[in-house]
């Protein structure tokens, strides 16, 4: 008998984006107010660290992003800051901010954004996932210390994923904000749509992308956004896959979309320009061959495999 997933890749798509690789085990329904201590009991308990936005790593042939927890508190990370991300067949793994009173000696250590660690490939993809968590937690945590709804200090509670106020009681957690990024194709599936921001690199084209505003589809948020974006009418959409993106804590939503209108009208609020490209010229963008020396985005990026997926349908 078919099932009713025949058809489906046996690897999901979003394994391909970068920060996707994260196997920590989050054990949800095991999170208490003693999930930390207890966590941090384990001696093979490990930290990611960060100092402001930048992941700390140990220097050496291969960079180390973890570090014990007698490590963490030698660089000045305090017990009360550490958040609990889940954990690994090797042991817990947990995340802190270090103090601004606590600088890194950056003689001894390297501090790296996390941009640069997904291009540059220096980290197995777990720990790039597992940094991915823990960044967006962090920062979350940096930026929500007091209450939304009586503006009280609030106090981090079950391993780090709520807040709570002792003033109001008013609960607070972390949230992930969805956006849509999408190719659009023309109706003959032939041409796709490409656009590119004033801050992109020289010569690279996207797609197009925007967030899910409230009350929203996502079917609807690719209509809407690339209506606004290009002036251009969307049917049917087809989700194809997803990334987490940690700056600081998004969900990318990648979708193709039919276009059922061709004629471009940027928004050149949003785009420096946007306009129709051929299959064989998303190649040679892709190959680095194209003779204007336009681009498509790396591959970390969930726009790179989601236009590979139209322009080589077939891995070519």
């Amino acid at each position: 008998m078919a099932s009713f997933f025949d058809g489906l890749p046996a690897r999901d798509p979003s394994d391909l984006n970068g920060f996707s690789g994260n196997r920590i085990d989050r054990r949800s329904e095991k999170r208490d107010d003693d999930a930390v201590p207890t966590a941090l009991a384990d001696p093979a308990a490990r930290l990611y660290v960060f100092a402001g936005d930048r992941a700390v790593l140990r220097e050496g042939e291969a960079p180390d992003p973890t570090f014990s927890l007698a490590e963490a508190e030698a660089l000045g990370a305090a017990r009360a800051a550490m958040i609990l991300l889940g954990w690994t067949a090797a042991g817990p793994r947990l995340a802190v901010t270090l103090p601004e009173t606590s600088p890194v000696d950056e003689t001894a250590f390297r501090l790296v954004d996390l941009r640069t660690l997904a291009v540059e490939a220096w980290l197995d993809p777990a720990d790039l996932g597992a940094l991915a968590q823990a960044r967006s937690l962090c920062h979350w945590h940096l930026k929500h210390g007091f209450c939304s709804v009586c503006g009280a200090p609030s106090a981090m509670r079950i391993g780090g994923y709520r807040r709570d106020c002792p003033s109001c009681g008013a609960q607070h957690f972390p949230r992930t904000d969805p956006v849509v990024i999408m190719l659009a194709i023309d109706v003959a599936g032939d041409r796709a749509l490409l656009g590119r921001q004033a801050r992109f690199a020289p010569g690279m084209y996207s797609c197009l992308a925007g967030f899910v505003e409230p009350g929203e589809t996502i079917e609807d948020a690719v209509r809407r956004e690339t209506q606004e974006e290009a002036d251009i009418r969307v049917g049917r959409v087809r989700y194809y896959a997803s990334q987490p993106w940690p700056f600081p804590s998004s969900l990318m939503i990648g979708c193709h979309a039919e276009a059922l209108s061709t004629a471009v009208r940027p928004d050149e609020v949003e785009l420096e320009d946007c306009r129709w490209f051929g299959r064989g010229e998303v190649r040679a963008m892709i190959a680095g061959t194209h003779p204007d020396g336009l681009r498509c985005p790396p591959a970390i990026a969930i726009a790179s495999h989601i236009i590979r997926a139209w322009a080589e349908p077939d891995g070519e």
